[in-house]
């Protein structure tokens, strides 16, 4: 059985994680359903094991990505990307609270619009080009509070479903920041590892990480498959024009909404 749930595992982890190297995303929205119905895990441990694979597919594309990607780019964003993982790891850290006031079904009819209307929009002006990209702050001050203010909403949401957060980092980036998506994809992965780590940190805490079959039989061949995964993405990322990955992030928005609306509870 472990032989089959490798077997698995590596055959499920490479193309979720060409989708990390190529558009800067954990895959965690998408692997989740393997892990339910496929390796019939009960929703917590998914959710944990899941962080961990998340955070193997979101390093290895991050190492990728800078050996294909003007490094340099990243520099005039640094205040931007450490404001928003101030406000991830806060709203990472307090997510749990939160998830006791509200009710998941209320939570997931919020996300689903959220995902929604981001995945509607980028689709949007990838079509129809907007006139500007992003808001026009007064000041660099009320920048970086807007940019704590959605990381928190960034690490809120990684914290509830545990995912690394970047359907949400990435539109944020485009149409609040105006942040090209290739750009965008990289540092919503530098944000994103972070925010991981303090959700792990609490899933450890909780024993989640425990029985070490799971770990050996499951995360290191869906891990290794990812970082392998995602070593093709990066590559593919320098010839992916910008309008088609917002098209293709677009429709994984809204493909996650539903998938959302139509689980269930």
């Amino acid at each position: 059985m472990d032989k089959k749930t490798s077997l698995l595992s590596f055959a499920i982890g490479a193309p979720i994680g060409c989708l990390g190297g190529l558009i800067g995303l954990g895959g965690a929205e998408y692997r989740l359903p393997f892990l339910l119905k496929t390796f019939n895990k009960p929703a917590k441990k998914a959710v944990a094991l899941n962080m961990l694979v998340s955070l193997i597919t979101v390093v290895s594309a991050i190492y990728f990505r800078m050996n294909n990607f003007d490094i340099s780019a990243i520099y005039p964003q640094m205040l931007l990307v450490v404001a928003l993982i101030a406000g991830s790891t806060t709203g990472a850290y307090y997510g749990i609270g939160i998830s006791t006031k509200i009710s998941d079904v209320l939570f997931k009819k919020v996300l689903l619009t959220l995902l929604a209307i981001m995945g509607l929009l980028l689709i949007s002006e990838s079509l129809f080009p907007f006139p500007s990209t992003g808001i026009i702050f007064s000041t660099l001050y009320m920048e970086l509070l807007v940019a704590v203010a959605c990381g928190v909403l960034i690490g809120i949401i990684s914290s509830l479903l545990g995912v690394a957060g970047g359907e949400v980092i990435i539109p944020i980036l485009i149409l609040i920041f105006g942040i090209d998506v290739k750009l965008a994809g990289t540092l919503s992965l530098i944000i994103s590892v972070p925010t991981m780590i303090v959700g792990i940190t609490r899933h450890s805490r909780n024993k989640m990480y425990s029985e070490r079959s799971e770990i050996s039989s499951l995360v290191v061949p869906m891990g290794i498959s990812s970082i392998i995964g995602a070593s093709i993405g990066a590559i593919l990322v320098v010839y992916s024009p910008s309008g088609l990955l917002k098209i293709i992030l677009g429709v994984m928005l809204i493909l996650t909404s539903i998938k959302l609306f139509t689980e269930k509870e």
